[in-house]
């Protein structure tokens, strides 16, 4: 799996060492399989190129609405840039735009060439959200810019809609978020406008928007997951899970939600002991339903110390319900005694799966 990845390797990795980065070092710790209700990965992704101890961070999934067999996944390589990949998790592409962290995306954005996805990525190197754009018919990936911000550090990234405008989030190593409207100008350049900015006490990261009722859901590493309205103006957030809980161990991670018709799940990554929770949040207030671990089987190696982690409810190729991605810490090739550390990567998850273990 890691022979297509060689030549990728030489061109960055030397770039990627240049100098020290704390974040070269894994978050996770003991690097134990999850303690939450056991489901079994189905795929896999190829693993990122970058041979250091915490490159993959962060994926999320689209689904095209036209035709949901035809799927793009992104996965950031925080030393390196940023990947797709087709649902059986094979690499179709690679921009190398450095120090990105977290990626999230929204379809339908009207440019003068006709629509396109609107993708987003958090650029620690050059401190702002860098911009792409992917044309849905040919699913070609381009760059498209990079929105400075006077943060300490682009970490933590969500994209939303409300009322047609496009907002991108960007939460920082010091638990302060700028969240910037983003359109076309009249040059056909972009046109970024920061709506508001607040914080949290400590370090943020994963982030994610319930476009439907207008509310931002924000991960406080050591504390805790927040609930903020999306609107323009003063906000004030209300912390709705704790950590350290039964619920979460630190570092709260990646969030995101998955949709089923009226019904929306919130989904935490629980790095401290390789878990994801679950809410359901479609109601007045958030009911936790449990939680659930990746362990090994299937021919894919167990997730532990998780990261990112993104889901899309629906049709998604061949998942029928709905399918998770998860940042996995170490891509462990062979078993027992005879595994080695290899590099990071990403495991697929049938939501099916899911719902079976949790009861949901």
């Amino acid at each position: 799996m890691r022979a297509a990845l060689m030549m990728l390797t030489s061109v960055f990795v030397l770039g990627a060492c240049a100098s020290f980065d704390p974040e070269a070092v894994s978050d996770s710790g003991k690097l134990t399989i999850g303690v939450g209700t056991p489901v079994l990965a189905s795929k896999e992704t190829q693993s990122v190129a970058t041979r250091r101890a915490d490159a993959a961070d962060d994926p999320e999934i689209w689904a095209d609405p036209r035709d949901p067999s035809r799927v793009v996944i992104f996965g950031t390589d925080k030393q390196a840039g940023l990947y797709t990949y087709d649902i059986e998790g094979r690499i179709t592409g690679f921009i190398p735009d450095g120090r990105l962290n977290n990626v999230d995306l929204r379809g339908g954005f009207a440019t003068p060439d006709g629509e396109r996805v609107l993708v987003a990525a958090s650029d620690r190197g050059r401190m702002g959200a860098a911009l792409y754009l992917m044309d849905p018919d040919t699913l070609k990936l381009r760059p498209w810019g990079v929105v400075p911000l006077d943060l300490a550090e682009p970490y933590g990234l969500c994209m939303g809609r409300r009322a047609g405008g496009f907002l991108v989030i960007v939460n920082g190593t010091d638990g302060q978020v700028r969240q910037v409207k983003v359109e076309v100008g009249a040059d056909g350049k972009f046109k970024a406008t920061e709506e508001k900015r607040f914080g949290v006490a400590t370090q943020t990261e994963g982030c994610v928007v319930d476009d439907e009722k207008g509310l931002l859901y924000l991960g406080e590493e050591g504390k805790g997951i927040w609930r903020f309205d999306l609107a323009p103006g003063a906000t004030q957030g209300t912390l709705i899970a704790a950590a350290p809980s039964a619920m979460l161990a630190p570092d709260v991670e990646g969030l995101t939600l998955l949709r089923e018709g009226p019904v929306t799940w919130l989904i935490a990554s629980s790095q401290g002991d390789s878990s994801f929770a679950v809410w359901r949040v479609d109601g007045a207030e958030p009911v936790f339903k449990g939680r659930f671990s990746a362990v090994g089987g299937n021919g894919v190696d167990p997730v532990t110390g998780t990261d990112g982690v993104a889901a899309l409810g629906g049709v998604v190729g061949p998942y029928g319900e709905g399918l998770v991605v998860v940042q996995d810490d170490v891509d462990s090739e062979g078993e027992g005694q005879d595994a080695t550390r290899a590099r990071q990567n990403f495991k697929l998850i049938d939501w099916r799966a899911v719902k079976a273990a949790l009861g949901l």
